[in-house]
């Protein structure tokens, strides 16, 4: 019985979980399956026409699953764990913040890019870089400015006259964790030149594809209101950006905890690096198995419909926005250590998704309306599902 799978039960406590199917679990003390005949038959189980009935353990179960292959499935609250060690880590550097240090992590387990976009001085650079140190991955940077060619991104073949042929030089672009500081500061053509990166995750070089190394990470700061010697996002680049989050000004007991820990002598607090790129990898992997009802998936699309209807924005979101979304929700109950999706994480990771990938329309950018507050306000109109 050993090989045997065991099937975690299906959450009870959730409005929206699939129903509870029978299952047989195994009692790790006693070694064995406890299955309940019919009694009225004659009580031969071979010979018994009905489905046998599993009767649930008394000692709480693990929390992985391990198939047949020997393997170990990551559950929720594998992810939760690994989501409090990494925001532990960064919290030795960045004080409060901790719902953009959650975005950060859900934008890590989803596979995705992110765009920290605030004025200077606040931390963007510097919640980055801990959130990178806090991986035992690859860590470039690349720091942006306009006289950066393509070339210094991706890279450039060489010829090498003792071998008599070209040979390709990687750039900082083939790494695990790229800080792109300040991307706006380069020019279009440069910009461009991670289009490809970030979305097939593969670069290409003088008619050869290259494959990027797994895990691969954007994470990009960008100063929106410095405007002397920079270049706008194109739509199309911020569409392969899954989040973009912002960090605000520090509360008066929070800045005062970053001055003490930065004026104390020495380089500052120090980031320690507490997850492995396996986890990592692993994590990445079980946020598939997060529940998502069909009334929730329905709710991300009325509200993604909802962005290309409202007569404030000129550009709605595109069905990339309802992909990231549908994952984001996944990984921010994930990181609750839920394994199943509410409304409420769809609100919560709504605004950070959808934001940036819409256009206000002239007219309403005249009144001071933002992507922020059209979001915000359509969330308040969708209507939100309810219990079933």
């Amino acid at each position: 019985m050993d090989d045997v799978l065991s099937h975690p039960s299906q959450n009870r406590d959730s409005p929206f979980s699939r129903p509870e199917t029978a299952t047989a679990t195994i009692n790790d003390e006693e070694s064995e399956v406890r299955i309940e005949t019919d009694r009225s038959g004659s009580g031969d189980t071979a010979a018994s026409d009905e489905v046998p009935i599993v009767t649930e353990p008394t000692e709480p179960q693990p929390r992985s699953v391990t198939p047949v292959d020997g393997t170990t499935t990551k559950t929720s609250s594998n992810v939760a764990e690994l989501a409090a060690r990494v925001r532990s880590a960064v919290g030795e550097v960045i004080v409060g913040k901790e719902e953009s240090i959650n975005l950060s992590i859900v934008a890590l387990l989803c596979r995705g890019h992110l765009l920290i976009e605030d004025v200077p001085g606040l931390g963007k650079t510097t919640l980055a870089k801990a959130l990178a140190a806090s991986l035992r991955c690859e860590f470039g940077r690349i720091q942006f400015t306009p006289d950066l060619m393509p070339a210094d991104v991706l890279g450039v073949s060489i010829f090498n006259m003792r071998d008599n042929e070209f040979e390709f030089r990687k750039g900082p672009v083939f790494t695990q964790v790229l800080l792109a500081d300040e991307i706006n500061r380069a020019t279009p053509r440069t910009q461009t030149a991670l289009l490809e990166a970030m979305q097939e995750r593969q670069v290409t070089m003088d008619g050869e594809s290259r494959s990027l190394p797994d895990p691969f990470l954007v994470m990009a700061t960008l100063n929106p209101v410095e405007l002397e010697g920079t270049f706008p996002l194109p739509e199309a680049q911020l569409d392969r950006f899954m989040l973009r989050i912002s960090l605000g000004y520090p509360s008066l007991s929070e800045e005062a905890d970053i001055v003490d820990r930065f004026t104390t002598g020495g380089s500052g607090p120090v980031t320690p690096a507490v997850v492995t790129r396996d986890e990592l990898l692993a994590a990445q992997d079980s946020i598939a198995e997060v529940t998502v009802e069909p009334s929730l998936r329905d709710y991300m699309l009325a509200l993604v419909v909802a962005t290309r209807e409202h007569e404030s924005l000129h550009l709605g979101a595109s069905p990339r926005a309802s992909i990231a979304m549908y994952n984001a929700a996944q990984a921010w109950a994930a990181i609750q250590g839920r394994r199943y999706v509410l409304p409420d994480d769809v609100k919560k990771v709504a605004i950070p998704v959808l934001a940036h990938r819409v256009m206000v329309s002239p007219q309403a950018g005249l009144r001071g309306r933002a992507g922020d507050n059209v979001i915000h306000e359509i969330l308040e109109t969708v209507e939100v599902p309810i219990e079933r």
